[in-house]
Order: structure tokens, then sequence, then C-alpha cells
């Protein structure tokens, strides 16, 4: 019952980045359920289950690291835009990678933002914060 709630899936393996963004979410209120996976493998399973579509009518958001185990982000992020069943789905890489290449393989895959992860406590909640402001509140998604 809980998955058809979800509306952000957080993708991250760094527990003290997990933990800051979990935070940020719930104390701005920013969707009614997140939903995490710790590794590119986990992601992916949860996006292309059987039940996928159940999950893919509520998710509004993918907030993604590019350097995970098992499977990388820039691989999560090509199966996502790359299937019409979740290319519509924005998907936001948030990554402490400020790698030239990085940036421009994202978006050739088709990310709807790169964000470079902020190191201040204030400055990386505050940057949660107007992601999911945007979008999740803001942004206008198509029907699905």
């Amino acid at each position: 019952m809980e998955d058809r709630l979800v509306e952000i899936l957080l993708v991250e393996d760094n527990p003290s980045d997990l933990e800051l963004a979990l935070h940020a979410l719930k104390k701005y209120h920013i969707g009614n359920s997140i939903r995490v996976a710790r590794d590119g493998a986990e992601a992916l399973e949860y996006l292309f289950s059987d039940d996928m579509t159940m999950h893919q009518r509520q998710l509004r958001l993918v907030l993604l690291d590019l350097k995970l185990p098992k499977v990388d982000g820039l691989e999560v992020l090509q199966r996502i835009k790359s299937d019409t069943r979740t290319q519509s789905i924005p998907v936001v890489v948030m990554t402490s990678s400020k790698e030239e290449r990085d940036i421009v393989e994202s978006y050739r895959l088709g990310v709807n933002s790169f964000i470079t992860k902020p190191v201040d406590f204030a400055q990386f909640t505050e940057a949660i914060r107007q992601i999911g402001l945007y979008w999740v509140v803001l942004n206008q998604p198509p029907a699905v």
C-alpha cells in the first residue's frame, strides 16, 4: 500500500548525504512519501519491477547520485530515459562529481538537472528544499 504513495525516489549510497536529504525533504514536507535505494541495482529493481505501473503513477522525481555501487548512476539514468514507461519522470543528478564528462554524459542521457552537492549542511539542506519545491510542487508533469 505504501508504495503507491511514493513521490520521490532517492538513490544515494552515502549514509550522511542520505540522512541530510531525508531530513530536508521531511522538514519542508516535500512529497508525501520517499523511497530510498542505496545502490543502482536497487533503484532499477524498484523502477522496473513487475508492478512498475503502480510505482510510476505517483513517482514525481528521482534524485540520483552518480557514484553508486553495483550499477552506477549513469547507467540508471540511461535506463530511465530510454524506457517509454519511465522517460517522462524527472531525474535530478545530485552528486559530488564536478567532472565535466559526468555533466555532459548526464545531459546526453536526458537528465533534467545536474547539481553538485554542497558540502555545507545549510547549503545542502537548502538545495534539497529548492529541488523538491520545484520538481514536486511547481513542475507540471504530463498525465500518465
